[in-house]
Formats: C-alpha cells, structure tokens, sequence
C-alpha cells in the first residue's frame, strides 16, 4: 500500500473520532461543523479547511500559525483549540481539521435579537461585552498578533455566563486557499479601518481597534455605525461621520495608494449618532476612531478605561 493510501486511512480514523452533527458555518476559510467527541460526548466545533495542493503535508506557515493559536488559546478571551487533524477528501485533496471548544451563538446574533425586538442592549451589559472584547484583544496584540478582521460575526458567546471568545484568530495569514468565492457576508467592510480601504501596505494593532470602536457602537445601538456596499461607499460612510480626512488631521493620507479627491464633510458629533453613551463612553469610542492609526488608543488602555 503507498504512503499516500495509509496517510488517508489514519487520517479517516482520526475523523472518526467525531460525529459530525450540523453544519453551522461558511467562513472565508472552509466550513464549520458542530460535532460531538465520541470517546467524552463533548461538543466541539471542527473547522475545515483545503491546504494548498503543491504542498506535502501541512505547510510550515500553518504549523506556526497552529502553535500561535494554541498559544493564545490560554487566555480566556481566545477560543480554545483542542487539536488538529489531517486529512484527505474524496478528490484526494489535503484537508485540516481544526478542532475548537464549541461556543453556542455570537455576537452579531445576540445584537440582531435585540434589534428585531426594537430593544437595546442594558449599558451594563455592553460594558462587560466590551471590557472582554479589549481584553481578548490586547491578549493578542502583546504577543504580536493581529486579528485583522473583527467582527461580530467572529466574537462567539456563551449565553449562560455572557463569556465572550475572539474566534478566526491569525487563519488570515495561514490559510490562503479558500474554499470558494468570498460573499457579501463573509467579507464585509463595515469594521475595516480607512487605512486599509484606502490600500496601506503596512498596518499595525491600530486596525483591529478601530473594528473594535465599530463594534462598541452596534452594541450601544444595535445598529453597524458604517453600513457600507463597497470600498468606496464604506469610506464615503466614514467620511461622512468623521469629516472628510486631510493632511492635517491624518498625515501622509493622500499618499495611500487608493486616495483620491473626496467629497468634503465636517465631522459629525458622535453623541448624536451613538446617543445612550455617557461622556466616558463617547471618548473613549472617539479615542478607537481616531484617522491618524498611532493616535487610536491601544487594547491595553481601552481595557483600563474608567469606563470599565
């Protein structure tokens, strides 16, 4: 029997370690299935995902990647990866398993319920949401990680004890080969910061603060502070709010790559468009929407605002 038939028999074992129950997800990086361990009944989320063909075996980058997760796993803030299993599917393709503790909802659906019901979320709440949300955060940006794309989407709860775990952690850099065309719905723009939609090449810890002052503000409304359909919109949408950015404000922004002459506005003021946050509040959101990315406040002293 050749290597590659054993390799996808013991890959085919380690599967049958668990039972596959439902499908609870598409990211942009493969599937995502509720399944139970057989051996301890635990619930757990298995995440699937295509390596790239040319490669045998797994790619060092996702091995770093794998040990970087595990690493971050430590913080309660951080989903859990319990382990890691490879494989093959029927077309002979490399597959892996990646194996997390199952969280039963997520944030964006726990803020839809609020505003299908036309109800906010009680300001104690939001401040326990947030202050766990900055705390994940800052967990990974001392250790030189950045999310990249947060969202409420991505930030999963549990309802029982309100824990909240920053799931899709560093997949962005390891697992380049997605499984299929990115939609609306995966990829959305509403929490990317200026400078990426305005094609910075280098980005620091700056850009996953401002997704977080997008969050802090559905949280307070229930509804996205910039609901934008394209790039272009998304900026139009932030400019409107924010005033329109120039050199002063922002230094070096009309030599990003994708600037052009924009329509000019004043900023707006943000207590009328977040209303029902305190004073603490509407700075310490202003200090995560700040243009110049150096200026926005870190995840470390977000999480020590007297907010909290």
């Amino acid at each position: 029997m050749g290597w590659k038939k054993v390799e996808r028999k013991m890959a085919l074992r380690a599967m049958d370690a668990y039972e596959k129950l439902e499908k609870v997800g598409e990211g942009t990086y493969g599937k995502v299935y509720k399944a139970r361990e057989k051996a301890t009944g635990e619930i757990v989320a298995l995440k699937k995902t295509r390596l790239p063909e040319d490669d045998e075996g797994v790619p060092p980058t996702t091995l770093r990647e794998v040990s970087l997760l595990r690493m971050l796993s430590q913080d309660p803030h951080i989903v859990r990866l319990l382990d890691l299993k490879q494989g093959q599917n029927k077309k002979g393709q490399s597959i892996l398993y990646l194996v997390f503790e199952y969280m039963d909802t997520d944030l964006k659906k726990y803020i839809r319920r609020f505003r299908q019901n036309h109800e906010l979320i009680p300001s104690n709440i939001v401040k326990s949401l947030m202050f766990q949300v900055c705390k994940g955060v800052a967990f990974c940006h001392c250790h030189g990680v950045l999310h990249r794309d947060l969202k409420p989407h991505n930030i999963l709860m549990d309802q029982k004890t309100m824990l909240l775990k920053i799931a899709d952690l560093g997949l962005s850099r390891a697992f380049t080969v997605p499984f299929k065309k990115y939609t609306h719905e995966i990829l959305t723009l509403w929490y990317r910061a200026p400078e990426v939609l305005l094609g910075a090449k280098k980005y620091s810890a700056s850009v996953d603060m401002w997704s977080v002052g997008c969050i802090f503000a559905e949280l307070v409304t229930t509804q996205a502070l910039f609901a934008g359909d394209s790039e272009l919109q998304q900026l139009l949408h932030i400019f409107r709010q924010l005033g329109t950015p120039n050199e002063q404000v922002w230094p070096g922004v009309s030599k990003l790559p994708n600037w052009h002459e924009y329509p000019q506005w004043s900023s707006k003021n943000l207590s009328s468009t977040v209303p029902n946050l305190d004073t603490i509040g509407i700075d310490l959101l202003s200090k995560m929407l700040q243009y110049e990315p150096s200026k926005r406040i870190s995840a470390k002293n977000a999480h020590g605002s007297s907010l909290f």
